[in-house]
């Protein structure tokens, strides 16, 4: 913080010590001097109504107006006097000293001890460069200016937020406040912190860094809250500041229940890169975790090897799938260990990754979660030949191992290319034509049919050509003050029946997706272990009206197979020979209205399929947005029954100062509220208060349902104060 720091007048001694050599030219001075010092770049400019010096008491005084310049720092008082033989400064009468930072202090009377820097100052008032204010009785330099007292010192960074007798809404009292710049450390001795005049808080001691002083090792603010599961829960961090580009973090949280929880955090920045570990350990209670001995830890790399290699590799582990959450670490039901190479060469792409995952899920099996290792991608992108045709080569390795089921080891090649052309009417085509080629060694693979649990374990490859066009005409049409836009699509495939031998896994092509981006896609599956054989046809329009404000885009679009595909799940919308209708409409109005409509028809009776809504409404100061999702049973992948979510918030000021917010998810299939969460915050220029309440319905082993106060403070300059209530239903051991 660089609340007190501007006090130091030290720079008034180097503006005025240079008036003796002045002086010595006329006994009575002009009105105007110039003096080039020692350092040229430092010349002082002298202003005053008068000056004299009285040379049998070696005294000189400056009178009216007096105004010193140097550089970009100006002093300004109704009298200056150096006292040549003490070398006493004395500045009286609204003195006004202008730093270069943008500070500017005020006083009505110095006296400094020039060359050693030490001095008094009475009634001290301070306008800070972000306008923040402060002020003191009086102030004492000490020990060759390295130490500055202050006598009752009141600091405040409110500036709009200030009551009509002028009282700011928070403000720091101080009986004692010293400035070490030796140390570099701000001490306060019986401080107040005051809210609209009235003291809340006292400390008799305590120290921070001063505003030179990016990082200091020491206490950070603490936090305390409470949880039904945990009890109190009091966080205490100390930062270790190790060298500029590390540091280390540790923060003990006592909880009332579970005992001490230790955390940590490790940071350290290289020239080319960063690296970031997050840990914690405790011991549980057997009773109910039935996990002595609990932590976890979290690692990140990212480094940037040379101008086409760079190296992100991440760890992220945990004793037990619940301790995350129980202990408020994380939300996530996913770990994710893995280490990846990527280097990018003009239009050449290379990767190569390795990637273990942990399911923390009850139903999540480990011995059926595979570990991929290695997973190399060469992606190259050939340069437009004389007709404007391009080639591109693509190729994936990857081996895939576990514990229980099935592993395969994969080597697919796949050679491309593509011809846009653009007729004088406006027509756009896009002739495209690939070879894929893939190679697979598998083991324990349950053949589909299979009696008695059939396995297959050996080699199994294919070759999958395709062969295709896309077209379209964009069209517009000016009409007033709106445009009118209309652009039919149509494309055509062609590629070989079937191609998806049993003998081949399924790992990364188990979801479809049909919608309109996937609609033309050239393989309609999400990775490569499956693909779409056969003909088809994809077509669609798309329709638009363009206003000055406003915009209204729609589309609509279907494909058509002449052959079934059954290896599309029934649900997925692409396994008969008519795809179901996909589309979307957008509108937007004057950046107050904003709708996303996305949806999938059922192709015979129009029934929805899946339906997805989002809508952001502005009115003034409020805001209102909704998110809902229809995903009938079956589709895409066939695994999941009917999902039918609906989330909706909304925030509004009640007046500049003060902001209301709500937010709610609601389960409609199953007929229950995931969350709901009510929120207050105020805000102005030097203060923020934040009061939520969170009520979350989710239970999962050890983590029960909970309801969790939040109450935050931010004081600008100063720091945040929070605490966190969380109450929860009570659970049982099953």
């Amino acid at each position: 913080m660089r609340v007190f720091l501007i006090i130091l007048l030290l720079p008034i001694y180097s503006l005025l010590e240079f008036t003796e050599a002045a002086s010595r030219e006329k006994s009575i001075a002009p009105h105007f001097f110039e003096f080039s010092p020692t350092q040229p770049d430092q010349k002082i400019l002298f202003k005053a109504d008068k000056i004299r010096h009285e040379r049998d008491l070696n005294l000189i005084v400056a009178t009216g107006n007096v105004e010193i310049v140097q550089g970009q720092r100006i002093l300004r008082a109704d009298s200056i006097s150096y006292d040549q033989k003490r070398d006493l400064i004395t500045a009286s009468g609204n003195v006004t000293l202008l730093e270069p930072s943008g500070d500017v202090l005020f006083a009505d009377h110095a006296e400094l001890v020039g060359k050693s820097k030490e001095g008094i100052v009475e009634n001290i008032r301070i306008l800070l460069s972000d306008n923040s204010r402060m002020a003191a009785v009086g102030g004492r330099l000490t020990k060759r200016g390295n130490f500055t007292e202050l006598g009752k010192a009141v600091y405040s960074p409110c500036n709009k937020c200030v009551s009509d007798d002028g009282t700011p809404l928070w403000r720091l009292k101080a009986i004692q406040v010293l400035h070490n710049k030796i140390d570099k450390t701000i001490e306060y001795k019986d401080a107040f912190l005051e809210l609209l005049g009235i003291p809340v808080l006292y400390t008799p001691y305590f120290t921070h860094p001063d505003h030179t002083v990016k990082r200091k090792t020491g206490f950070l603010i603490p936090s305390y809250g409470s949880d039904s599961s945990l009890g109190f829960i009091i966080k205490t961090p100390y930062f270790f500041d190790i060298s500029p580009d590390k540091d280390l973090t540790l923060t003990p949280v006592l909880t009332g229940d579970e005992g001490m929880v230790l955390g940590a955090e490790y940071r350290q920045r290289y020239s080319n890169g960063i690296l970031n570990i997050k840990g914690s350990g405790t011991r549980g209670n057997d009773a109910v975790e039935q996990v002595s001995n609990r932590g976890h830890f979290f690692s990140y790399l990212d480094l940037h090897l040379n101008e086409v290699w760079r190296l992100n590799a991440s760890t992220e582990l945990s004793t037990d799938d619940t301790y995350l959450r129980r202990y408020k670490f994380s939300e996530q039901d996913t770990l994710t260990n893995q280490i990846h190479f990527e280097g990018f060469d003009g239009n050449n792409y290379t990767s190569v990754k390795g990637i273990l995952w942990r399911g923390l899920r009850q139903t999540d099996d480990p011995d059926k979660t595979p570990f991929l290792a290695p997973i190399i991608d060469f992606n190259l992108i050939g340069n437009p030949d004389v007709g404007g045709g391009r080639w591109n080569f693509d190729t994936n390795v990857l081996s895939l191992t576990r514990d229980d089921g099935a592993n395969s080891r994969r080597l697919s090649l796949r050679t491309g290319w593509q011809r846009p052309h653009i007729t004088p009417r406006g027509d756009i085509f896009n002739f495209y034509s690939s070879l894929q080629t893939d190679v697979y060694f598998v083991e324990d693979v349950e053949k589909l049919g299979g009696e008695d649990g059939t396995m297959y374990s050996g080699l199994v490859g294919r070759v999958y050509p395709q062969l295709g066009f896309d077209w379209q005409l964009p069209l517009a049409r000016q009409n007033g003050l709106f445009t009118q836009i209309m652009e039919p699509v149509l494309g055509f495939m062609i590629s070989p029946n079937g191609g998806n031998s049993e003998k081949i896994p399924n790992e990364d092509s188990k979801e479809t997706e049909l919608d309109e981006i996937s609609l033309f896609s050239r393989n309609r599956y999400s990775g490569i272990d499956r693909v779409e054989g056969g003909q088809r046809v994809y077509y669609g329009l798309r329709l638009g009206l363009l206003g000055t404000n406003s915009y209204t885009d729609g589309f609509i679009g279907q494909s058509f197979r002449v052959r079934r595909d059954n290896n599309f799940a029934s649900g997925s919308g692409l396994n008969e020979n008519f795809s179901d209708l996909v589309g979307k409409i957008s509108v937007e109005t004057a950046e107050r209205f904003k709708l996303n409509y996305r949806f999938r028809a059922d192709k015979d009776d129009f029934s929805s399929r899946r339906n997805e809504v989002s809508a952001q409404a502005k009115y003034g100061g409020l805001n209102f947005n909704l998110e809902y999702g229809f995903f009938q049973k079956g589709a895409g992948s066939g695994e999941f029954a009917d999902r039918e979510e609906v989330s909706t918030s909304l925030n509004t000021l009640i007046t500049s100062a003060w902001k209301f917010d709500a937010s709610t998810r609601y389960d409609i299939e199953k007929e229950y509220t995931i969350n709901y969460k009510l929120g207050l915050t105020y805000l102005c220029d030097c203060f923020t208060m934040q009061l939520d309440f969170t009520k979350a319905f989710t239970q999962d082993r050890d983590v029960a349902p909970t309801d969790t106060v939040f109450v935050r403070f931010i004081f600008k300059n100063l720091g945040e104060i929070h605490t966190k209530k969380t109450k929860g239903s009570s659970f049982k051991n099953q």
